[in-house]
């Protein structure tokens, strides 16, 4: 009496295998894509609450940059840099966005034209950040 496997059970295995690996990867790929786009929209809505923020607490107006060609967010001042931030980089995503800079005024409020929206998108997936002249932030998907 032999203990183990034969060649063809072990092939047999492996293909069952195989299948339902094949079924199974690119299920993964949508929901690695959409945890990427929650996570990198929860930085962009963070970036865009510490830019309020911190106008308020220095009672002078900030800047919240959006580059689109890097991906990427700035909180600025008229002196300094209080934050940057490589979303894209960070999390394999991309930005577009309605109006490229976000000014508040020392009061929170937004300076200027009214709503942004910044949409963040990677693969088949993307969250849009609304930003409201009254400085309220969004996510919505």
């Amino acid at each position: 009496m032999s203990r183990g496997f034969t060649l063809l059970e072990l092939v047999v295995t492996c293909a069952l295998i195989g299948l339902f690996a094949s079924v199974a990867i690119p299920r993964t790929g949508g929901a690695l894509d959409r945890l990427r786009v929650t996570q990198a929209a929860e930085a962009v809505a963070g970036a865009v609450h510490l830019g309020r923020t911190a106008a308020i607490a220095r009672a002078s107006y900030l800047r919240v940059i959006v580059d689109e060609p890097s991906a990427s967010m700035r909180v600025e001042g008229d002196r300094d840099t209080v934050l940057v931030r490589s979303v894209g980089a960070d999390h394999r995503v991309t930005l577009r966005a309605t109006r490229d800079t976000i000014t508040y005024a020392p009061s929170g409020l937004g300076y200027g034209l009214a709503n942004t929206t910044i949409i963040v998108a990677s693969g088949a997936r993307a969250e849009t950040v609304t930003v409201s002249r009254l400085g309220r932030v969004r996510t919505s998907w």
